[in-house]
């Protein structure tokens, strides 16, 4: 048995130590917005905040995990209350297809979490673990340094 706090929430998992994580997120607590991608930790579709920096789910195996606390996207915003980031990139139409937003939106909280004010190429830095086949990323890009200086980082 597994525990780790996710989004806030205590959860026990009984799942093999090699499961990974984004297995356990969307197929037994139900959270859809990390996405698979390529499996390889490569693309940044499933990126999450484990203990407050931004990770790959698909190869992060639970046995890793115990104790520790893990944020998805659901836990950083909703329709009725968004995230600053969130409403940032919703003003600079940052996301096309939406399939990388909710890795991406992760990695960006992560970021100003640590940095209230990055760079442009801290920025980009941030970004970079990140395959958007939409090609949206000056959108992106405007939408952080819109973010920045919001509160709630």
């Amino acid at each position: 048995m597994i525990e780790l706090q996710v989004n806030s929430e205590v959860c026990q998992v009984d799942c093999e130590d090699s499961t990974p994580l984004l297995v356990t997120l969307r197929e037994t607590l139900g959270l859809s917005g990390p996405r698979f991608g390529c499996g390889q930790g490569e693309c940044g579709a499933c990126m999450v905040l484990i203990d407050g920096k931004p990770e790959t789910s698909c190869n992060r195996p639970m046995g890793s995990l115990q104790g520790c606390r893990v944020e998805t996207i659901e836990g950083l915003g909703n329709i009725e209350s968004p995230h600053p980031v969130q409403r940032a990139f919703l003003v600079e139409r940052a996301g096309q297809c939406g399939y990388c937003l909710s890795g991406v939106l992760t990695s960006v909280i992560g970021l100003l979490r640590a940095n209230p004010s990055p760079s442009r190429a801290e920025i980009i830095a941030a970004l970079d673990p990140h395959l958007c086949r939409c090609g949206a990323y000056i959108r992106m890009i405007r939408a952080v340094e819109r973010a920045v200086g919001q509160s709630e980082n």
